[in-house]
């Protein structure tokens, strides 16, 4: 596969970290989701992402270095995707957050006529899956039940302090960061509105200081994430199956 202009490989890295990171998070609910359809949702999901990873992470190099031999600090995913799984509410909170970021982000690079606009025209169809997925499940939780509508505004709220890493400009990506996130803000906060949700406060972009991730500095359980995600890789190298 044709790799990417150097000044398009931290953006291919970045892009398809996020996607890796958020398909191994999404594995881990493999046997422990809350009804057999969520096993299945979330396994298709997963997968979406992975396929989108190993596209991405090719344009830089090969794909199972990238993902299994480099160290915890050359990661540069978001840190909200990274975050563990929490009750099935966090995340759904997680994945709103992140899917409705990524559609509005592929869709925009679809349109153009960049080194991802062939990716991001496909993978922006899945990715609408994925945000109604997520919008669906928001809904039904926060104007469910006094339980679930508790736990899905915990959930929205423990993981807002990360949302301001995504409009933080990434190079090679061309995109206007700043109406990225007005169009974010304005199709979260509508979901929110209509789950009985009240929406997060926190400072914009601007003056956002959590969330390094993009630097390689990542939050205490990414560590052990990527210890178990590479343990199999890192015990047989060379391995063949």
């Amino acid at each position: 596969m044709n790799r990417v202009p150097v000044t398009a490989a931290p953006a291919a890295l970045a892009l398809g970290d996020d996607a890796l990171v958020l398909s191994h998070r999404l594995g881990e609910w493999a046997g422990h989701a809350p009804v057999l359809e969520e096993e299945v949702a979330l396994a298709n999901i997963a997968l979406d992402l992975l396929g989108q990873a190993r596209v991405l992470l090719s344009l830089v190099g090969d794909e199972d270095e990238l993902a299994y031999l480099r160290e915890e600090r050359a990661f540069r995913n978001l840190q909200l995707v990274e975050q563990p799984n929490g009750d099935f509410a966090q995340t759904i909170a997680r994945q709103l957050y992140f899917s409705t970021y990524q559609e509005l982000l592929y869709a925009r690079l679809a349109a153009g006529d960049g080194e991802f606009a062939p990716l991001a025209g496909k993978a922006v169809k899945e990715v609408a899956y994925h945000r109604d997925h997520a919008e669906h499940w928001t809904l039904r939780l926060g104007d469910g039940t006094a339980e679930s509508h508790e736990r899905m505004q915990r959930g929205c709220d423990a993981l807002w302090r990360f949302t301001g890493e995504m409009f933080q400009p990434v190079e090679g990506v061309d995109a206007d960061w700043q109406q990225l996130e007005d169009d974010w803000r304005e199709s979260v906060g509508a979901v929110l509105q209509r789950a009985t949700l009240t929406v997060p406060e926190g400072p914009r972009s601007g003056a956002w200081t959590a969330g390094a991730g993009r630097q390689g500095l990542h939050t205490e359980p990414f560590g052990r994430m990527i210890a178990e995600m590479q343990h199999l890789h890192r015990s047989h190298p060379g391995a063949t199956w």
